[in-house]
């Protein structure tokens, strides 16, 4: 198959793709080939969502349909930031990773909120520590995520060796952490990633601790607090990876967020920044090899857009078309 669109940046090309990948990439169609003309429309890479909650949005048995939902909508991937133990099984780790439950001190976040069905899993020392992950490891977590503040929190030392097993396991450490004292926190035990943009005011020795590192935006999930944009904005300026999330199932929109992307761009990032955040970046920072770019060897997971997201990156939440892996998806 041969598709006919235009790259933003690259001007007009014929996309070859055969098998689900992209297989070539030309800037004029073979003479003997048909093609699918998509009329000047763009194309770029689906979207990842680096923070989502499928079973609690759809429910624990809800998993995949709320994958196919999403897909449907643009977002081809994402990174599931809690969930139970008996709804990992539904993550393939191959483009929907997943946490599994958050593991917490007792009565520690969220699990006595809307984490309470299994969403948490209540560790006390080290060794505790140690098992937990090792049991996450074996559900296919791909991921660790704890959180710091809103209650009772695990010791520094608890915390230290739990995120140093979880490395050594090969994952990335997620942390849920809103103020300034819990995200200092978390740069010195060693976590690789927020999951929110704080929403307290953070001082310029947290921010600078955290270049090198990643943020998962999720500004509308929280209103879009000044505080939170500019926190945004001093993280991505400090050297911070910037990764587009929503928060999904703590907030509501199914799909890619227009809103987010406006105040991504209002946090100071630039609509190629934009772009990258929802697509290779994120890619490369959880091991979606497939994904990210239009190149031959990615799987054929696009967007179709009427209007060039370099321009206007609200369009990207408005895509005409979806395909994955060379499939053109219905709307749900």
């Amino acid at each position: 198959m041969l598709v006919r669109a235009r790259i933003p940046g690259s001007g007009s090309v014929a996309l070859e793709i055969r098998d689900g990948l992209l297989v070539g990439i030309h800037d004029e169609p073979p003479a003997v080939a048909s093609v699918i003309d998509l009329e000047g429309r763009f194309v770029v890479p689906g979207a990842v969502d680096s923070h989502v909650h499928l079973a609690h949005r759809f429910g624990a048995d809800g998993v995949e349909r709320g994958r196919a939902r999403l897909a449907a909508a643009g977002v081809v991937a994402g990174v599931d930031l809690a969930a139970p133990l008996a709804a990992m099984r539904a993550f393939d780790r191959e483009r929907w990773l997943t946490a599994g439950p958050m593991l917490t001190a007792r009565r520690g976040y969220p699990t006595r909120s809307w984490g309470s069905q299994g969403f948490g899993l209540e560790i006390d020392d080290g060794v505790d520590a140690r098992a937990a992950v090792d049991v996450l490891v074996d559900a296919g977590a791909s991921v660790v995520k704890i959180p710091l503040g809103q209650g009772p929190t695990l010791r520094r030392s608890v915390l230290h060796e739990l995120v140093e097993h979880a490395h050594a396991r090969g994952l990335k450490v997620a942390a849920h952490a809103l103020g300034d004292a819990d995200v200092a926190l978390a740069a010195d035990v060693g976590v690789d990633v927020l999951a929110h943009a704080p929403v307290e005011p953070l001082t310029d020795d947290t921010v600078a601790a955290w270049r090198g590192r990643a943020v998962v935006s999720t500004l509308m999930a929280f209103g879009a607090r000044p505080t939170a944009v500019d926190n945004l904005r001093r993280l991505h300026e400090a050297g911070a990876t910037v990764l587009y999330g929503t928060d999904l199932g703590n907030s509501p929109v199914v799909g890619i967020d227009p809103e987010e992307l406006e105040e991504l761009a209002r946090a100071g990032l630039s609509s190629a920044e934009i772009l990258d955040a929802m697509t290779e970046i994120p890619a490369t920072f959880w091991g979606l090899p497939g994904l990210g770019r239009l190149e031959p060897g990615k799987a054929a997971s696009l967007l179709v857009l009427d209007e060039d997201p370099l321009r206007d990156p609200t369009t990207l939440a408005r895509p005409v078309a979806v395909y994955v892996d060379g499939v053109r998806l219905e709307s749900s």
